[in-house]
């Protein structure tokens, strides 16, 4: 029964007290050790009881294992919440438990500045770098207000930002949606953005290691996708684009920001970018063949590289084939 896997789960001082810590935050395995003072392994014996009993859920990050409370959305058992409120009196009943969370939570503050620490000092190593293109194009709030105007006041619902690179998006909209499912290839950029998303609920905010080509996650899930600045490094954008629609459910949107055409070459190079921004027509294409219905583009001409801001509603299958069929 469920009810006894986590009593016997909860049977332990030290899974009481990993309870408490990944209520306040994601933390990786290592870090839950160094908090509460245990070898790793030891650490990792205790996760294993938590997540068998659905208290807790893991997630792989390169080499790095990360443990998180189970979303009130996600949980199928109204006793994961249950429990969570019950750990939440406890400490407010019992002066001991509360003693020991304090001092938990004091050393969790040394983890936070350290991840800030770590993202302070990779801006620091490339802020030349990103200077000289931000140089290139519209201020970054002036995109940001385009981009909230562009999506308007309908709810943003689960939104998944693929890219997210430091967090700026999954920041900027985290109390317009629902959840946020922040998602990036790169195991630097999503340690940055943990350091930059830290302060915001875990049950607000989930990151996420993945490929825009391949993304882990199964169709219809979310309302609303971003790729903020990120298809113009994808080698298939139609792939990407494709990806996005399958798991955008119908009515749901997709907004892009990213470049018009240009011809500045050199950004390959010294930024990796695969492609030299999209024209009106291809992105429109694009958002067609993955079941979108475009909207009119946004130009932001405030700089030498010019902003355009895509947005598309999904469309239901039906409307997607019958568009598709018309086409051919």
């Amino acid at each position: 029964m469920a009810i006894e896997s986590i009593f016997r789960a909860l049977a332990d001082p030290t899974r009481l007290r990993i309870m408490r810590l990944i209520g306040a935050m994601e933390l990786a395995v290592g870090e839950l050790a160094q908090v509460l003072g245990q070898s790793q392994p030891r650490v990792s014996r205790h996760v294993g009881i938590l997540c068998d009993a659905g208290l807790a859920e893991r997630r792989r990050e390169g080499s790095w294992v990360f443990l998180r409370a189970p979303s009130i959305a996600d949980s199928s058992s109204p006793l994961t919440e249950a429990t969570q409120r019950l750990l939440a009196v406890a400490e407010r009943a019992d002066a001991q438990f509360a003693r020991q969370c304090d001092e938990d939570r004091r050393k969790l503050n040394a983890i936070r500045s350290a991840r800030q620490e770590t993202a302070e000092g990779y801006f620091a190593r490339h802020a030349e770098e990103w200077d000289d293109l931000r140089r290139l194009h519209s201020p970054d709030q002036m995109v940001e207000k385009a981009l909230i105007e562009a999506l308007g006041d309908a709810p943003l619902g689960q939104l998944l930002d693929i890219g997210t690179g430091t967090g700026r998006m999954a920041e900027l909209f985290a109390q317009r949606a629902d959840r946020i499912v922040a998602l990036d290839k790169s195991l630097e950029m999503l340690r940055i953005a943990r350091a930059k998303l830290q302060h915001l609920p875990t049950e607000r905010v989930q990151l996420v290691q993945g490929d825009l080509a391949a993304l882990p996650f199964d169709a219809d899930q979310f309302d609303t996708v971003l790729l903020h600045q990120v298809l113009h490094f994808a080698q298939e954008p139609r792939t990407a684009l494709a990806e996005a629609g399958r798991v955008i459910r119908p009515g749901g949107r997709i907004a892009i920001v990213d470049f018009a055409t240009h011809e500045r070459e050199e950004l390959r190079e010294r930024h990796a970018h695969a492609r030299l921004g999209f024209s009106d027509k291809q992105v429109q294409h694009l958002l067609r063949d993955a079941g979108f219905a475009p909207r009119k583009p946004i130009a932001l001409e405030g700089g030498e590289l010019v902003v355009k801001i895509w947005v598309g509603e999904k469309q239901s299958k039906s409307v997607t084939n019958a568009v598709q069929e018309n086409r051919a």
